[in-house]
């Protein structure tokens, strides 16, 4: 077939890479968004996949939306046989979706219809969730609601970041969709319809999220830790200064102190006082500073993350 890749982070350049090394099908355009600024510097800088296409020579698109008929018009022309969504970013109205002659197939990360839209590795992290998986599904004008063709499963361990969630994900969603692609261009794939009843929203994450609430349960917390690891990182305030918490884990102890008071601190980490249990804390980071073990930080900071002293709210 002939294909037409649309996408934009690391995740999406992981397919694009699958797809530039088989041999079956063509790849006949990439689009990406826009090159944004970024770095301190803030200088104009490409996607990965625009960064990974131009490597292979592949032909590349870059609209700020699809939804004028001269970008649509544009990509009638590559004459493509279906359209791979990974992680693009933008819009894709009804004309685009009904453009290629097999329609748009996209590589969503959770067990659809479980987590539909923007953040479905970061929510099923914080909601606790046992497994997760990558969905391939052919797109239609909801969010994340057309049928699935095909889906691969993987276990969230008790330590797993968002970040290595992702890689797992990576991993397993191209070969997904390749084994995806062949059943239709074969003709044997069969497309099974979502049950909206069961399905769950997976909104965008905000940075206000990553405010630690010291009110709430030491595992709220502890997932949101990881849910938002690498980015864009949980931190707290304490006595003006803004921490990171990079890793933790959770005690059930309580001691009646008010929540957010450090209630041991030694070589082990930080143990703070939440609204249900204790988060004993491990790797943290200052403003300006490296990520480091609490051990390390506690040689020159002891007296400001002392026994008493308090995190803010």
């Amino acid at each position: 077939m002939k294909i037409i890749f649309a996408g934009t982070p690391e995740f999406a350049a992981t397919h694009l890479q699958a797809l530039i090394d088989q041999a079956q099908h063509t790849i006949v355009a990439v689009y990406t968004q826009p090159d944004r600024p970024a770095g301190r510097g803030k200088k104009l800088t490409a996607s990965p996949v625009k960064q990974l296409a131009v490597d292979h020579q592949l032909s590349v698109f870059q609209p700020a939306s699809l939804k004028d008929s001269a970008a649509q018009e544009r990509l009638a022309s590559h004459g493509a046989d279906i359209m791979v969504v990974v992680a693009y970013g933008l819009i894709l109205p009804q004309v685009v979706l009904d453009t290629p002659q097999r329609g748009c197939i996209n590589v969503h990360g959770s067990l659809l219809p479980k987590w539909r839209g923007a953040a479905p590795i970061q929510r099923a992290v914080e909601a606790g969730d046992a497994e997760t998986g990558v969905c391939i599904m052919q797109m239609d004008a909801g969010l994340d609601t057309g049928p699935v063709i095909s889906l691969a499963r993987c276990p969230i361990e008790a330590n797993d970041t968002s970040g290595s969630v992702y890689k797992k994900l990576s991993a397993l969603g191209a070969p997904t969709l390749l084994a995806a692609l062949d059943k239709i261009s074969s003709g044997v794939a069969v497309a099974e319809q979502q049950d909206n009843a069961l399905s769950t929203y997976a909104k965008k994450i905000d940075k206000s999220e990553a405010l630690i609430d010291w009110s709430q349960p030491a595992t709220a917390i502890e997932r949101r830790v990881r849910a938002l690891n690498p980015f864009p990182a949980v931190y707290s305030l304490i006595l003006g200064d803004r921490v990171k918490i990079w890793s933790a884990s959770t005690m059930s102890a309580n001691t009646g102190t008010a929540a957010g008071t450090i209630v041991d601190s030694s070589t082990k980490g930080l143990r703070v006082q939440t609204g249900d249990g204790q988060l004993l804390i491990t790797d943290i980071q200052l403003a300006g500073k490296s990520k480091m073990p609490v051990a390390e930080l506690l040689k020159s900071k002891a007296e400001l993350f002392a026994q008493g002293k308090r995190f803010d709210h």
